[in-house]
């Protein structure tokens, strides 16, 4: 057998075999924090210098090592090799090949268990950032929609039976609410991924007079972790992450429920594009709705890896464990998942066909300006309660003579009160119900007009 080249091999008399080398190998996954594991050591090799643990000449020579490994990787002519197990030890090995006795030195005063914590802050800061952006992305389709819309009239509905008529644009404006909160739980969670563990090394610090302020501020960390065990144990970040992430997924999978329904001939309300749908390989008419489909199922996907990851650390004892290996492959695919849902649902809303004629329509339905009725005698002196009661009877009435409430005569409709006028109709038209509702957060023409306007502005700061 052949005799292993591990770098913590001396202890060992065996060499390890090809069934553990893969399994316990992370480098085929892991390689994709090269750039960020590179940029740490370089970090940390210009902390040694500083303080004279090596010297000018040897962060010279590591400096230009490093920065050719990272050409290497850049053309894809960097050799991965699963011997080397990670990410880490692959550069480490290559560094040493290039520069000699130097490369040697650059793990000095760390360990693979800071070392992978601090590269995976500095990969999922990089994602945070980005996934900032996408969100910002998505909420400016959204709200470019919205605004062309502010007089198109849709059913609001409640147990998805039609409730009360409401503005498109108040329906959208709901769902850049969302996005808003989910923006905001990235950037809040960023200030908890953005502190340097590095320097914790195994679990206890290190003997070597480091500078981790001087790291933390080479890297852009707003500060170092305080305590070394958990700064090498510590993967709450990841799980905020992942919670936040699938708060986003589970917004855009409720959103996509209703792109596909809306897109249905039982509703015609939309028309996605051609671009985010496919056909059918029997029935030549169909126009599956693939794209929303496929974000409710990577909800799943998303959720699914929350669940792996809480259960990962759930009943570890501090400090890091090898368990740690497995927190990446979820965080990668959760990462790559809401980065081009993102994309992609951008581009599919701004290219969305809508028909306000059939929502109008569907509003009509289901006598959706009941509560106007209600609320009108309510402003005529009667109690809410008698006018509930009133306006049942006045539906039920409408039902059995197959009308809407606004198309029943008045002298049918004053059978039910005395109080009722020739202004009920006022209220009973689906324009008068919306624009009766003129506060903040109303429906309302003029409030989702203000509403949008105040979105736009914060946006573009």
């Amino acid at each position: 057998m052949k005799k292993t080249t591990k770098k913590w091999s001396g202890r060992f008399s065996e060499p390890t075999s090809e069934i553990v080398k893969r399994y316990t190998a992370s480098v085929n996954f892991d390689q994709r924090l090269a750039m960020f594991d590179i940029e740490g050591s370089l970090a940390h090799a210009a902390m040694l210098k500083k303080q004279k643990v090596i010297s000018a000449n040897d962060l010279k020579l590591i400096t230009t090592g490093l920065n050719q490994i990272k050409k290497e990787i850049i053309s894809q002519k960097f050799k991965w090799s699963i011997d080397l197990e990670d990410v880490h030890l692959n550069i480490e090995k290559r560094l040493t090949q290039i520069v000699g006795e130097p490369g040697e030195k650059i793990h000095t005063g760390r360990s693979r268990n800071d070392q992978v914590a601090t590269d995976m802050r500095l990969y999922l800061r990089d994602v945070v950032d980005q996934t900032i952006v996408q969100i910002k992305a998505l909420q400016k389709a959204t709200l470019s929609l919205a605004e062309k819309h502010i007089k198109t009239i849709m059913p609001g509905m409640t147990h998805l039976q039609i409730a009360q008529p409401v503005s498109f644009a108040h329906h959208l404006h709901a769902y850049h609410q969302m996005l808003e909160r989910d923006k905001s739980r990235f950037q809040d969670a960023r200030k908890r991924i953005n502190v340097l563990p590095l320097g914790a090394a195994a679990l206890a610090g290190t003997s070597y007079p480091i500078d981790r302020k001087f790291v933390a501020k080479l890297l852009k960390f707003d500060g170092v972790m305080e305590n070394s065990i958990d700064a090498v144990s510590d993967r709450d970040f990841l799980i905020e992450f992942n919670s936040n992430a699938s708060l986003l997924m589970t917004h855009l999978s409720r959103w996509s429920e209703e792109l596909i329904m809306w897109s249905s001939p039982f509703f015609e309300f939309i028309e996605i594009s051609d671009s985010f749908c496919t056909g059918s390989s029997i029935m030549p008419q169909k126009k599956n709705p693939d794209v929303p489909e496929l974000v409710r199922g990577k909800t799943g996907r998303v959720n699914g890896h929350l669940v792996s990851l809480l259960t990962l650390m759930k009943a570890q004892p501090l400090a890091y464990n090898k368990d740690n290996q497995e927190d990446k492959e979820p965080i990668f695919d959760v990462a790559d998942t809401i980065s081009d849902t993102l994309n992609i649902f951008a581009e599919m809303v701004s290219k969305l066909k809508i028909f306000p004629k059939n929502m109008e329509t569907a509003a009509l339905k289901g006598y959706s300006t009941a509560t106007d009725l209600a609320d009108y005698l309510v402003k005529k002196g009667m109690t809410f309660r008698a006018a509930h009661g009133v306006v049942a009877k006045a539906v039920k009435f409408a039902i059995d003579n197959k009308s809407d409430l606004s198309e029943l005569e008045l002298k049918d409709l004053k059978k039910f009160s005395k109080l009722i006028e020739e202004d009920v109709f006022n209220c009973l038209a689906l324009k008068g119900s919306i624009e009766s509702r003129k506060h903040i957060g109303g429906t309302s023409f003029n409030a989702v007009k203000a509403a949008l306007k105040e979105a736009r502005a914060k946006l573009s700061k």
